[in-house]
């Protein structure tokens, strides 16, 4: 466990350049002290690490000093070959760069690892975008990712739920979701999130930005998509749920509905039991995600929730009727010919 930590340690240090005890300790999941002991033990077997002091100081290795990859486990190397994604890769017009890393991977592991890592790459394949949906290639892509990575201004027109805009912006970072590409970019003091597929022109300026020290992508990225959510389903719905409705509202509703859903224990004699769910901001939205169940559902409150849904649905009705009876009219019988 100690080799295997002070390896971590290594290899942290390497790409990051300079990381505090804190960091290191969170990281390898032990206390600070076993940090110290871990350091002073490679500073003993002639490795050259170095502590900056300092509010800003923390540990780094000598420039040039490098670990070597045969340190890797079996399933450290596999890992790697499982993360990379071909077509975000391409999309982003690196898949020949990725492909280049992983040969030059290949040849730096040792012989008995090879095949296990050929064989992760054979029989798994990861496809990002949801099922009957495909993945986007928006055509300002390439340019959001290189300003991303130099660290320079981009100037967009974006099109918005509401109209055109044009920004001038700092892209802080990009996302994949679902098959779709985001950014997190920064206008003034402001980090919001727009949508790559609707950005109508992208120019890359060579201004460049500083980046706020704070910022985390992952966590932004997390914190704005609750966020999201939350504004989209900011009502409750009290609802008379069928067995089988319960299941379906299971299978076809969203993480952050089902995690919020409640439904009540005891059921009637019919079996049938009573949930509140997260819904729509409008009746017209709320009512919308609930016709999917079918009959399998009642809206019980609130009232102008279910007298959207008893509107919808008698419009249904009427519609199918008087479509019933067109279809009968063009089918009529034919007279019988006798001979």
């Amino acid at each position: 466990m100690r080799a295997s930590r002070m390896l971590s340690i290594l290899t942290t240090l390497q790409a990051r350049g300079q990381v505090t005890a804190p960091e290191l300790a969170e990281a390898c999941e032990v206390s600070v002290r076993t940090i110290y002991r871990d350091i002073d033990a490679l500073a003993a077997s002639g490795v050259p690490v170095y502590a900056d002091r300092g509010a800003e100081g923390g540990y780094r290795l000598l420039d040039g000093y490098r670990v070597r990859l045969n340190g890797l486990s079996q399933s450290e190397a596999e890992t790697l070959f499982l993360a990379g994604l071909p077509g975000p890769a391409a999309a982003l017009g690196l898949d020949a760069a990725m492909i280049a890393a992983q040969n030059k991977l290949m040849a730096a592991l040792p012989v008995h690892l090879r095949r296990d890592a050929s064989r992760m790459q054979e029989r798994f394949h990861l496809d990002a975008p949801g099922w009957f949906g495909e993945a986007e290639e928006p055509k300002h892509l390439r340019t959001i990712a290189g300003a991303v990575l130099r660290g320079t201004l981009i100037k967009i027109r974006y099109q918005s739920w509401r109209a055109e805009k044009r920004r001038r912006l700092a892209p802080l970072g990009l996302v994949l979701k679902g098959g779709s590409w985001y950014f997190a970019g920064q206008v003034d003091a402001s980090v919001r999130t727009y949508r790559v597929a609707r950005v109508l022109d992208c120019t890359a300026l060579d201004d460049g930005f500083d980046r706020p020290a704070d910022f985390d992508l992952a966590a932004y990225w997390q914190a704005a998509t609750l966020r999201l959510e939350a504004e989209m389903h900011p009502n409750v719905a009290i609802v008379r749920l069928s067995p089988f409705g319960v299941k379906l509202l299971d299978a076809l509703s969203q993480p952050y509905i089902k995690a919020r859903t409640e439904i009540e224990e005891a059921s009637d004699a019919d079996g049938w039991r009573i949930a509140r769910v997260p819904v729509g901001k409008t009746s017209w939205h709320a009512a919308a995600e609930l016709l999917r169940l079918g009959p399998e559902a009642e809206v019980l409150e609130p009232a102008d929730l279910r007298d959207k849904m008893a509107e919808l649905t008698q419009g249904m009705a009427a519609r199918y009727r008087a479509a019933r009876k067109t279809q009968g009219r063009r089918i009529s019988p034919q007279p019988t010919k006798h001979s």
